[in-house]
């Protein structure tokens, strides 16, 4: 298993390096650029479509995989998952490439999603069909009048996090890869072959598309890699802990808890400014990063941190899970998480650069009485 998993890493990594140059080319060649604006922060014409050299090479290898390692090998890996990943992603993909050369209209691209969600549900027939209900006492099983819903809701939502988050340099290939790392990990603890198997492919792409795109970037990924990306990572994660019954729901939340909540923030952000939740803006997390004076690469590496920080959670919660604290675990992760995330928030301005509730009433609570006011 390490010495086809360690071949396939390599693979996938010594393809992508060799594709994106070539994706380089055909970007430019096609009028797939991102021109500079206002709300960009890079300064000149970047080709896009990078996605399709990542799409490329782990696709490639896994084909390979299928066509040439011995049948008694491939009897520990499930190909109904694996076929459901290729063809859902092939849609996402051919997507992203559209939008990346034509900016496509966002209605006919969520459109387009939930029909890459339906045929994983319908046409591969996987749904979250069990979840845990916190100190409850097992898996709860699903009707499919709530586990499909949910599940093309978790498909199409985590396929957009991604996209929301590829503002800088890198920062959308290095988080997605932190989250998989996180996934091959928790994968390798419950012997999950599939998932393991194509957590270590798809990182071996990402990282070779990184040479390229990291600050100074050669290459955008666009948006055929961020919702790629997004949907492997929707994909993966469901795949990887929907019937397992030891690990609670909340651990694929953590494991892209750095798209999940700036997500969360942007659509509160707008809310608030009476502003709607899909306009634009630049007040996301590497926005409000740069602004405290933070460099490009120093943010990006900020949010790595950030990123990891979510990842090392879910691995733990998932481990301890394992041995019967999971209920507990996941109440106090989830309460200091949330209170790290407010408190965050309102120092860098995510939200409103004025508005700080938690902090300010923390602050009321620690301050100290005044000399005058002792004996009245």
């Amino acid at each position: 298993m390490f010495g086809i998993g360690l071949s396939g890493f390599i693979a996938t990594l010594a393809l992508a390096l060799i594709f994106t140059p070539l994706v380089k080319k055909f970007a430019f060649r096609v009028g797939a650029v991102d021109v500079p604006n206002a709300r960009k922060v890079h300064s000149r014409i970047m080709p896009r479509m990078g996605g399709l050299a990542i799409f490329s090479s782990f696709t490639l290898v896994v084909l390979l995989f299928l066509a040439f390692i011995p049948h008694n090998l491939m009897l520990a890996y499930n190909r109904n998952l694996i076929g459901a990943l290729l063809t859902g992603g092939t849609i996402i993909v051919l997507l992203g490439a559209l939008d990346d050369r034509f900016d496509l209209n966002a209605k006919l691209k969520f459109l387009v999603q939930i029909a890459a969600a339906c045929v994983v549900v319908f046409g591969f027939d996987i749904r979250m069909n069990i979840v845990n209900i916190p100190f409850g006492s097992a898996m709860q099983p699903l009707g499919d009048w709530v586990a499909i819903p949910l599940t093309i809701f978790w498909i199409v939502g985590v396929t957009n996090a991604i996209n929301l988050i590829d503002g800088l340099d890198g920062l959308a290939a290095g988080v997605s890869a932190i989250a998989i790392g996180s996934i091959l990990t928790m994968g390798v603890f419950m012997n999950n072959g599939t998932v393991v198997l194509l957590s270590i492919l798809l990182l071996g792409s990402i990282v070779g598309f990184l040479f390229f795109n990291f600050h100074p970037a050669k290459i955008f990924m666009g948006d055929s890699g961020a919702l790629f990306l997004g949907f492997s990572l929707a994909m993966l994660s469901m795949l990887g802990f929907k019937q397992v019954t030891i690990v609670s729901f909340v651990t694929p939340l953590l494991i892209i808890g750095v798209p999940l909540s700036d997500t969360f923030f942007a659509i509160v952000r707008r809310k608030v400014n009476g502003k709607p939740i899909f306009t634009a803006d630049k007040g996301h997390l590497h926005h409000c990063l740069q602004r405290l004076g933070f460099s490009h690469r120093k943010t990006v590496l900020i949010i790595y941190s950030i990123a990891a920080f979510f990842g090392a959670c879910a691995v733990v919660q998932s481990v301890l899970s394992a041995r019967g604290l999971g209920n507990w675990v996941t109440f106090v992760v989830i309460c200091v998480l949330v209170f790290l995330l407010q408190i965050g928030a309102e120092l860098i301005g995510i939200v409103d650069k004025t508005r700080r509730p938690v902090i300010n009433f923390i602050a009321r609570l620690l301050a100290k009485p005044h000399p005058d006011s002792r004996g009245k």
